[in-house]
């Protein structure tokens, strides 16, 4: 391990506002079982009281990176608070170190899997969802993707009612599967675009195709309905990566989701092409791949 990395790791020590439990923490082996189970971390249901200045709307984002997204949301929303969760500690020493050195006090970051995020959040305690440039599991497992429906019901045990999930990515593959699923669930949703720095955001479903149809919201639901998502930010606030892509002529897709169906669980879509989604999308580009100079 480079010297540059230890440095980090060791800073990392010294933030107030990461979190970096242990395996441990929430990794339990009942007697006489050969098998780990996962337990509540104690900062769960405790967000606001233990890391941040202000008791307020948490928003979290999921495989934050660097946190350059989390941090420039924060900055946008003072009203709000934002978690950037990663497995990656030198990448969130970055967003981290930034966070303290401005004394932002509606920033914090963990470092844990993304499957053990049940052990850190509370019912309700969430209310919105950033998915930014997710692995798109092209070859993968189905339930790695994180718009799986094994993530959403994850997901749906901490957001509050009708709670929001925004997924950002170059990816049209991940993109057309998440579509796949909203419909498969008749999720509501929020807003959309295929390529949305040349065609810009679009609100809802177009009515006139009953299947893609925004799913009609009784009375009951009407005063917990979040606001549509701060739709200037989409374009507004961009990641590293998400600038490298725009370089290399990708288009950017985005699509924002109510989380709120009947019924047990989360169904798994039927109508989702993924060998001809995958064939579209052709090989993934490296990130050391250049534009092409034409």
């Amino acid at each position: 391990m480079g010297h540059g990395k230890l440095k980090k790791f060791a800073e990392n020590e010294t933030f107030r506002c990461l979190l970096q439990p242990d395996a441990s923490s929430v990794l339990a082996k009942p007697e006489g079982s050969k098998e780990l189970i996962l337990r509540d971390h104690d900062i769960k249901g405790h967000w606001n009281r233990d890391m941040f200045a202000k008791d307020q709307p948490i928003v979290v984002e999921l495989g934050c990176g660097k946190g350059d997204y989390t941090i420039a949301l924060a900055r946008r929303h003072p009203e709000m608070n934002f978690i950037g969760v990663d497995i990656k500690g030198a990448r969130l020493w970055k967003g981290a170190k930034e966070a303290t050195e401005e004394n932002m006090g509606n920033v914090a970051f963990l470092r844990t899997r993304i499957e053990f995020i049940d052990a850190f959040f509370g019912p309700g305690e969430i209310s919105e969802i950033w998915l930014t440039f997710s692995d798109p599991q092209l070859r993968g497992s189905e339930n790695s993707r994180l718009t799986s429906p094994l993530f959403l019901q994850r997901y749906h045990r901490f957001l509050k009612p009708n709670g929001i999930v925004h997924l950002k990515t170059d990816s049209r593959f991940l993109y057309e599967y998440t579509m796949s699923v909203i419909r498969e669930n008749n999720l509501q949703v929020l807003a959309f675009g295929t390529d949305i720095y040349r065609d810009g955001v679009q609100t809802g479903y177009p009515s006139e195709n009953r299947r893609f149809a925004t799913p009609p919201i009784s009375d009951g639901q009407k005063d917990t309905l979040p606001e549509l998502p701060d739709l200037p930010a989409v374009f507004e606030v961009q990641t590293f990566y998400e600038s490298m892509f725009l370089k290399m002529g990708l288009p950017i897709t985005y699509v924002a989701f109510r989380l709120e169906h009947e019924g047990e669980g989360f169904k798994y879509p039927t109508d989702f092409d993924a060998a001809y989604w995958r064939e579209a999308e052709g090989p993934r580009r490296s990130f050391s791949h250049q534009p092409s100079k034409q």
